[in-house]
């Protein structure tokens, strides 16, 4: 009888880990392109719609073609195109020991750290969930989380382009009950936006602030979809908990001014992520705990 791949893989747990762990890699190096483009393109299409509203002639950047794929990277510095062999994942870094090629310039460490912590994280989806559909979805997620996380700290958006289509993955695969099944998916999407929503609404209404963006709600409610609504206040919780230390830690050990917003998605992320792989467990420790 023939092997299949899986058969493979499932006989040889350390190729499936190494092969996930090298996905990562990769996908790392493009989620460092994505966080860096993608805020870009969203830039310039809106300028592009007001332009347009106001039946103003286009810019000159318009007619440049600008998206995930083209132009080709190149150097900040001196404009010098990145070949294959200097991207990469962390290898290139280590080999160019941290410089352009070209000019020498020092190169930014977030882009190894990216590609390294992407590595990691897939690794542990990898090995937590096996051999299994699971996998391919949970490594799906994660780095959709990976590249939101990015992006709301430097601009302070969860872009939509990849909040929703990653929400509507987590319903369809609701259908086929993995992770959980479709009655507490479809709840779990509609409690997880209307949860941070009503919180929204109350504190404007009280402070006449707002106190977080709509993506946040957006990014719970994808939560929801994948996890059910039986997650939410968990994954609430821990996020809140850790934006609390971090942005209190910040305020008293880095000097950051209390008036600028510090993005609630990366610890949201962070805190479904974790869920992901242990929210069950977390659970029972509750409940053990509280002698429920």
């Amino acid at each position: 009888m023939s092997m299949t791949l899986i058969d493979y893989l499932q006989l040889n747990p350390v190729v499936f880990l190494g092969f996930c762990t090298l996905i990562g890699l990769s996908v790392g190096s493009f989620i460092n392109v994505v966080a860096y483009r993608l805020p870009v393109m969203l830039d310039r299409d809106w300028k592009s719609q007001c332009r347009e509203l106001l039946e103003m002639s286009p810019a000159e950047e318009e007619a440049q073609v600008f998206n995930l794929s083209h132009p080709r990277s190149r150097c900040p510095e001196c404009g010098h195109p990145i070949r294959i062999r200097e991207n990469i994942p962390v290898i290139s870094f280590l080999l160019l020991r941290g410089r352009c090629a070209a000019c020498s310039q020092p190169i930014s460490m977030r882009y190894p750290i990216v590609e390294a912590t992407t590595g990691l994280l897939s690794l542990a989806v990898a090995w937590h969930f096996g051999v299994s559909w699971e996998t391919v979805a949970a490594l799906f997620l994660t780095w959709a989380l990976i590249a939101l996380s990015l992006i709301d700290f430097d601009h302070q958006i969860l872009p939509d382009s990849i909040v929703l289509p990653t929400l509507w993955l987590g319903l369809l695969l609701s259908l086929f009950g993995i992770f959980t099944d479709a009655q507490g998916a479809i709840i779990g999407a509609a409690a997880g936006y209307l949860s941070l929503w009503s919180v929204f609404q109350l504190f404007r209404l009280v402070t006449g602030k707002q106190g977080m963006g709509y993506g946040d709600f957006k990014l719970l409610a994808l939560f929801g979809a994948w996890l059910g609504w039986q997650s939410l206040f968990q994954i609430i919780l821990v996020s809140s908990l850790v934006g609390a230390i971090v942005g209190v830690s910040l305020i008293l050990f880095m000097g950051r001014d209390r008036s600028i917003p510090i993005p609630f998605g990366p610890y949201l992320a962070t805190a479904g992520w974790i869920s992901l792989l242990w929210g069950e467990q977390i659970n029972r420790l509750y409940f053990t705990w509280a002698g429920i």
